[in-house]
């Protein structure tokens, strides 16, 4: 019996309602990228977050359940090997609304999010205001 591929996926509000899947658009068509290193997975991460994206967290999926999604979606995949010479970075330009985003609207560029499961989003809690105000109290800390 072959064992399933494990793959590592960047999720966003992992565990949530209101969880989605990083893509990255290419032409009209979005790709998932799945890693088979976790630290590869985190090191994108990383770069995305310093790249003012939210913090996604990489997650352990099989492989051919992924697939089976990105073929219901109409989306394309890619596996990054683990130890190859493949260097993989965000692209520059992200989204600066996603799919997850209640009333979202997509501005014209490359990156972007989408969720994995179709549940009505609930209204924000906080407005961009005032969590704006908490990340720069909580960045005051550091």
């Amino acid at each position: 019996m072959i064992t399933p591929m494990r793959v590592f996926v960047l999720i966003f509000n992992a565990r949530t309602e209101n969880e989605g899947i990083h893509t990255i658009r290419e032409g009209d068509r979005n790709k998932i990228l799945m890693f088979e290193s976790e630290d590869d997975a985190t090191r994108f991460a990383l770069m995305l977050e310093a790249q003012d994206f939210p913090a996604p967290t990489p997650e352990p999926i099989d492989a051919e359940e992924i697939k089976e999604f990105c073929e219901s979606a109409g989306y394309e995949w890619e596996i990054i090997p683990e130890n190859s010479n493949l260097v993989v970075t965000p692209p520059e330009l992200n989204v600066e609304q996603t799919d997850w985003q209640a009333n979202a609207q997509k501005e014209d560029t490359v990156e972007d999010t989408f969720p994995l499961n179709q549940q009505p989003l609930e209204e924000p809690e906080f407005s961009d205001s005032e969590l704006e105000k908490m990340r720069r109290k909580l960045e005051g800390l550091l």
